[in-house]
């Protein structure tokens, strides 16, 4: 395993992006090439110091305030009577735990909820709670086979979100070449000049969609 696999398995892929980067995997990589310290994970806590501490030889020293303090472990809970099905909970959750629809009260599966609070700020009417579940703070309140499930779930999300894109993108070209199919064929009953410029926006319109995209 390099280096960045091996920081990454000690960190307890909660997602919350306390540390300053988009995911765990992203801040193991920053630690690896050294642009970020080992004290950046409240979730981890001090134990989570002390496991990138051994793993990379650097000395353990206390969370940076900056990042957040370590801490019980809380679970989020939406409030039925306030939820207005808006989803925007469901896209903000690092882990795939709120089940929901549009328009449609959504519940989270405790269960799998890392505890990020990603969800708390995206919810537009303040009906998410995080309510404690564990006296205790870091490892104590998380295990490691809750933080390998987080991770699998987190990748299946990335993948899942990545096919959605590419076939989203599909449908948009399938007809993009429709409707130049079928400008094409009107070629001969219409000004060529309109043509080309209802032609050109189809073209730009598809390139700012594969540019969205990457």
């Amino acid at each position: 395993m390099s280096l960045a696999e091996l920081i990454d398995a000690a960190l307890p892929q909660t997602q919350c992006t306390r540390c300053g980067y988009p995911d765990c995997r992203r801040y193991a990589e920053a630690v690896a090439a050294g642009e970020a310290d080992i004290n950046q994970c409240p979730p981890g806590g001090a134990e989570g110091v002390a496991r990138l501490a051994a793993i990379t030889g650097r000395p353990a020293h206390p969370l940076n305030p900056v990042n957040g303090i370590e801490a019980t472990r809380g679970v989020a809970v939406i409030d039925e009577a306030w939820c207005i099905g808006c989803t925007l909970c469901i896209k903000a959750c690092p882990a795939d735990c709120i089940v929901g629809a549009p328009k449609a009260m959504h519940v989270v599966v405790t269960a799998q909820c890392t505890g990020c609070e990603l969800c708390v700020p995206a919810c537009p009417v303040d009906c998410i709670s995080m309510p404690e579940v564990t006296t205790t703070t870091g490892w104590a309140a998380w295990s490691q086979p809750q933080a390998d499930e987080a991770r699998e779930r987190y990748v299946f999300r990335q993948f899942r979100r990545h096919r959605e894109a590419e076939e989203n993108e599909a449908r948009l070209a399938e007809k993009a070449q429709a409707k130049l199919a079928d400008l094409a064929a009107a070629s001969a009953i219409t000004d060529p000049a309109q043509l080309d410029r209802k032609r050109a926006a189809i073209e730009a319109a598809m390139a700012r969609a594969r540019a969205k995209r990457s």
